[in-house]
């Protein structure tokens, strides 16, 4: 039975691998590689993981997050230093613009995914493409969005 289910999984595969679903993906990835927006992004990805300081001062700052965040839910009493020690290293974080920059690209790049996400979600479930008034329907804040917020 295994060799049942590897045989189907590869004959899927090469199915998906050959079909034009796989090749309209590939040229939809070549269009987001194109757009200036996507080329922004990744240039402001490259200027932070090139620059130690605000990879640095990133990491510095997460990992404070994480132990503030993980006496919280020890139910541990949070200092008033510890606070205002986390804030202002956040602020210095928000204030360096390669980090900043960095920020901002990995919210942009978020929201693009989330956008295609819903696209293709959308057309899947409709078995069709959706209408302009049924992709803002199932916007966040319109009661037909199933992402959870």
């Amino acid at each position: 039975m295994p060799q049942l289910a590897t045989h189907t999984k590869m004959n899927m595969q090469t199915t998906i691998e050959a079909s034009p679903v796989l090749q309209k993906t590939i040229e939809l990835c070549q269009t987001l590689l194109e757009q200036p927006e996507i080329r922004s992004i990744r240039q402001r990805i490259d200027a932070f993981i090139g620059d130690d300081q605000a990879r640095n001062q990133y990491e510095g700052l997460v990992s404070k997050g994480q132990a503030l965040q993980q006496k919280q839910q020890q139910s541990l009493p949070l200092s008033g230093e510890e606070i205002a020690d986390f804030e202002q290293e956040r602020d210095s974080l928000l204030s360096n613009p390669i980090a900043r920059g960095f920020l901002d690209a990995q919210e942009e790049l978020h929201q693009f995914q989330e956008s295609i996400h819903k696209y293709v979600n959308k057309t899947l479930e409709l078995g069709r493409l959706p209408s302009e008034q049924e992709m803002e329907a199932s916007s966040c804040g319109h009661g037909g969005c199933s992402c959870g917020h």
